[in-house]
């Protein structure tokens, strides 16, 4: 996979950040403000690894309202190609 083509064709990845940027979070808007690799971008950063404001049912709520789906390979289809229970 690309950063250009989709993992499964005819389908768009989430792009990193998305839903911090749809939320309008506000650490993802001083992020905005930073450059990149910056001291103030990294501990931004680093605060927003550590300490989300929200939660994984909140970002999972957002995913389904967006469109989005969650998917995996099937056991048969494992990447490495073995079979897992």
């Amino acid at each position: 996979m690309t950063d250009n083509q989709p993992s499964i064709p005819g389908y768009l990845d989430y792009q990193r950040r998305e839903y911090c940027r749809d939320i309008q979070c506000p650490l993802q808007l001083q992020l905005e403000q930073c450059s990149p690799g910056s001291e103030p971008y990294e501990r931004i950063r680093a605060e927003c690894v550590r300490a989300c404001r929200h939660t994984t049912y909140q970002f999972h709520h957002w995913l389904i309202q967006k469109g989005y789906l969650v998917v995996r390979k099937s056991c048969a289809a494992a990447v490495d190609g073995t079979r897992r229970l």
